[in-house]
């Protein structure tokens, strides 16, 4: 008899995976995962070193079964496994894209694929990878315009500006798709719907690593540097990890080498990179908690409310911050505002007789105490402003979006982080700095409350 096949091996089995950790529950015997990891073996990846789970905190992941080290190989994920813009060239679909002028892009490409393969269904090679993506997306190219409209200025542009991207993608690409009908019984328009393109854009935008490709004649010039890797795919973001991730040319594997130490039955994480929360929420669809990155956008729109209208010389300011790209990027981080902000503001605070030294102010020059104070206000002011925002945000989300399903946790979640950061700002030293008075600091009501 094989070791552990025994009573007393589902005995040992058994007391092992009762002392886990409570926010970890093994899925590996689900059959979606059972299918996903045959699959992949027949590929050339057999791994015992992970096991598909389920956490209280980052919903599904993968948990080690055995004790990491920093420095050693985490995955590694043969070339067979990727799905890349060389699998759609060779399969059927090649041929009209290789004919298809003006070149499609990489990105429609892999879309194009992944929208047919989920259309032809249990004939799909695919499949096994398929059944485990997500069905549908928490980006905010995803929610409800209602939705939308409760999210903080900075973000709310943002994402209305994601949402133009990837319908203006699908309009461009229309003709593309009817020229495929050939290929399918089904109307194309049915088949190649916005909704579809939606779920296949957010797929390689939250999902895929960084693969740089060789560039081919039958795509536009965009950057070919996509590749879905199923599995690796599972693995979650946190802020606090470190990680070497490509592409070994010599193993012919994508693999990810960890720069920390990890324990045995506990979840794996990577990092997607220093991105705050909003690069999170827009790119991913989730937040970070507690994220060191973490930051507070100001838009050019909430910077001009709290600027002098009267100033002769507003507009001649406003045109050196746009030259020097002063009015983008703008924020506050836990430790106050960044350089940035406190440079675009010291700008726009000259007084008519200080104008002259503009120069001196974004070399990083103090030009007197008189502008120093009127930039430290001003951005109190917005810091005010800010928290004001998101505490109407936050309330109007805890009201209003619990029948999005998924939604409400992500969008309270930023809310939530943006509030430390700001109410960090309010430190001693920073009441000192913006001389705020204690009794002006904003208190939080309790938002944990599910009202469903």
């Amino acid at each position: 008899m094989w070791k552990n096949r025994g009573r007393t091996g589902r005995k040992r089995r058994r007391k092992q995976f009762s002392s886990l950790p409570s926010n970890g529950v093994n899925q590996s015997h689900i059959l979606e995962y059972i299918q996903l990891r045959k699959w992949l073996k027949e590929r050339g990846f057999d791994d015992r070193n992970l096991r598909p789970a389920q956490f209280s905190d980052t919903g599904r992941g993968l948990m080690t079964t055995k004790a990491f080290q920093a420095g050693e190989v985490i995955i590694s994920l043969p070339e067979k496994c990727l799905l890349t813009t060389g699998t759609v060239l060779s399969s059927y679909l090649g041929e009209n894209i290789a004919k298809w002028k003006p070149p499609i892009s990489p990105l429609i490409a892999l879309c194009t694929f992944l929208i047919a393969e989920k259309y032809a269904g249990e004939q799909s090679v695919w499949k096994p990878y398929l059944d485990v993506l997500p069905k549908t997306y928490t980006c905010p190219v995803c929610l409800d315009q209602e939705v939308v409209r409760l999210l903080p200025e900075p973000l709310r542009r943002k994402a209305q500006e994601q949402r133009t991207v990837v319908q203006e993608l699908y309009t461009s690409s229309k003709s593309f798709f009817s020229s495929l009908q050939s290929l399918f019984t089904e109307n194309v328009e049915t088949v190649f719907n916005y909704d579809a393109l939606q779920w296949a854009w957010c797929t390689i935008n939250t999902r895929t690593v960084y693969m740089k490709h060789s560039q081919r004649e039958c795509f536009s010039r965009e950057p070919d540097v996509y590749a879905l890797a199923p599995y690796l795919d599972l693995l979650n973001h946190s802020p606090n990890v470190q990680v070497k991730a490509a592409f070994n040319e010599q193993t012919r594997c994508y693999e990810i080498r960890t720069e920390s130490h990890c324990r045995r039955h506990e979840e794996l994480f990577i990092c997607y990179g220093p991105h705050d929360n909003q690069r999170l929420l827009l790119e991913y669809g989730f937040v970070a908690i507690n994220n060191p990155q973490s930051g507070v956008y100001v838009s050019a729109d909430i910077l001009l409310k709290h600027i002098f209208s009267a100033d002769k010389q507003r507009n001649m300011k406003l045109s050196i911050l746009k030259a020097h790209n002063l009015l983008e990027n703008l924020t506050f981080g836990r430790d106050g505002p960044s350089w940035r902000l406190l440079t675009a503001l010291k700008l726009l605070c000259l007084g008519a007789d200080e104008f002259t030294y503009w120069k001196k102010v974004l070399l990083g020059d103090i030009i007197s105490a008189r502008n120093e104070e009127r930039s430290l206000n001003i951005a109190a002011k917005i810091c005010f402003s800010l928290i004001e925002e998101t505490q109407h945000s936050l309330h109007q989300e805890v009201s209003t979006v619990w029948c999005y399903s998924g939604t409400a946790a992500v969008l309270c979640h930023y809310c939530v982080d943006v509030t430390p950061t700001l109410i960090s700002l309010h430190s001693v030293q920073w009441n000192q700095q913006f001389k705020i008075p204690l009794s002006s600091r904003v208190v939080y009501a309790n938002t944990s409350t599910d009202p469903g």
